[in-house]
C-alpha cells in the first residue's frame, strides 16, 4: 500500500487546481501525472503530439477540457 506524504498531498492539490483551471478554457483534456521528482504535475494533452507510454501509465486523474466548438 502506498501512502501520501504531506508534500505529495500539496503537490497533488496544486496539480488538481491547475488542471481544473486549464480545463475551463481548453479543448484538451488535462491530466495529473505522478512524477518521481515533483510528486504530481498537471499537463495539457494539447501540448503534446502524443503521450508516451510512460506518461500514460503515470496518469492518476483526467479532467476533460470544457471548451466545445459545437453550437
Amino acid at each position: 500500500m502506498q501512502t501520501m506524504t504531506a508534500r505529495d498531498t500539496d503537490a497533488y492539490l496544486d496539480a488538481l487546481l491547475t488542471a481544473k483551471r486549464r480545463a475551463a478554457s481548453s479543448y484538451f483534456d488535462q491530466h495529473i501525472l505522478r512524477d518521481t521528482e515533483r510528486g504530481y504535475i498537471a499537463i495539457d494533452e494539447g501540448d503534446y503530439a502524443w503521450l508516451t507510454e510512460e506518461m500514460i501509465e503515470s496518469i492518476v486523474l483526467t479532467i476533460p477540457g470544457e471548451v466545445i466548438d459545437e453550437y
